[in-house]
């Protein structure tokens, strides 16, 4: 078979997912990842390991198409409605997750930098399995409305979360003077860089659909303006998240002409999602999860208690709704690309550690993504913000 026909293949099995999770009411993308797993190379090998390769790209690109449909919610006349409860929010269930895992791996007798390497992860959030259960169930409520902007802020959050755990652990096991600071700047400096890129390509997107009006042109114009922040975030090496969001919430702000340009791109991307979450369970090598361990099991339990907490205690000071207060926490569970690639990083600051690290964030990625998106459903159930039909 060919490269056509496994990506034939891998769209029949993910719509065969589909329709057996609607008749046990659980969430698409569950079936997705799920279907990518059984028929992935490390369980029924349908489909190879070298064609999950080749098809690597497809995931980087339904990232740069959720994080510019995340970016849509920074619309400003609905920011001064909600108010600074989305950033409070993010920041404290961030840092909430990364002190809970950092404290429960210190006071059980392992190694300070390798805590403070590992908690760093703890922070990061997987916005595109959220925002996949919010789509398919037309979820609608306070819970939802402050639960996309939050996920939106959350991986600039994590990358600051990381920088300062990782710039501290790099302290204490480097004796060089300036490393704390150059370690902590990287990440920052990244942030600034991505969100300035973003920014001006969101100006340039507006002008380009004020020349172009067909629809045609303007779909073509939305993926190569995605494309363009996907390619120079990899070649520069700075959030290619960050710097769709930006460019999508600049655009939002600026265009009278938002409105169309999201409802094309959202008729368009399902299939790309589909494939992406497919693609991600057959990336997933459940032949680790046996060797995770304790440390793998605190890592686990502690972040998302460390969100849940963190989550209540922030919506409680911004003020936000009860039913906010009681189950946003729950719907911020998934975890995936961006900590793995944060392992990668950490790596190199714990070598004696990395190894570990890497194992028990894959190991919790497989989890996480597996339960996630089952918990952020039952959560806006219980919020009542998605109705029975």
């Amino acid at each position: 078979m060919n490269i056509y026909l496994y990506m034939a293949l891998a769209w029949a099995l993910a719509l065969l997912s589909s329709k057996i999770m609607k008749k046990i009411k659980l969430p698409n993308v569950t079936g997705y990842l799920i279907m990518g797993l059984i028929a992935g190379p490390y369980c029924l090998k349908l489909i190879p390991a070298d064609v999950v390769e080749q098809l690597s790209f497809l995931p980087e690109m339904a990232l740069g198409f959720i994080a510019f449909s995340i970016g849509a919610e920074f619309k400003l006349s609905y920011l001064k409605k909600v108010g600074k409860a989305p950033v409070v929010i993010a920041f404290c269930e961030a840092i909430g997750a990364v002190l809970a895992v950092d404290l429960a791996l210190i006071l059980t007798g392992n190694d300070i930098a390798f805590s403070l390497s590992l908690g760093a992860i703890a922070a990061a959030t997987a916005p595109a399995a959220t925002l996949m259960v919010v789509k398919q169930y037309k979820a609608k409520g306070p819970v939802t409305d402050t639960l996309l902007p939050v996920v939106a802020i959350d991986d600039a959050a994590a990358l600051m979360c990381f920088g300062i755990s990782v710039a501290i652990a790099k302290a204490i096991t480097s004796h060089g003077g300036g490393s704390f600071l150059v370690t902590l700047g990287k990440p920052m400096l990244e942030i600034v860089e991505a969100l300035i890129f973003g920014a001006v390509m969101g100006v340039i997107f507006r002008f380009l659909v004020k020349l172009f009006t067909g629809r045609g042109n303007r779909l073509a114009i939305t993926i190569a303006m995605v494309f363009v922040c996907l390619g120079v975030a990899d070649a520069v090496g700075f959030s290619s998240l960050l710097a769709c969001m930006a460019m999508s919430a600049i655009f939002v702000n600026t265009s009278n002409e938002s409105d169309i340009i999201f409802e094309q791109a959202d008729r368009m991307t399902p299939p790309i999602f589909m494939m992406f979450f497919f693609l991600s369970g057959a990336d997933l090598d459940i032949s680790v999860l046996p060797s995770v361990g304790v440390v793998g099991v605190i890592y686990i339990i502690f972040r998302m208690v460390g969100k849940v907490l963190g989550t209540l205690f922030s919506a409680k000071i911004s003020k936000a709704e009860p039913v906010v207060q009681k189950y946003l926490g729950f719907t911020l569970v998934p975890q995936a690309g961006v900590a793995i690639g944060l392992a990668t990083t950490a790596m190199s600051v714990v070598p004696d550690h990395g190894k570990m690290i890497q194992t028990v964030v894959l190991c919790a990625t497989v989890i996480y993504e597996l339960i996630g998106p089952v918990i952020t459903k039952l959560a806006l159930k219980k919020a009542g913000e998605i109705t029975a039909a």
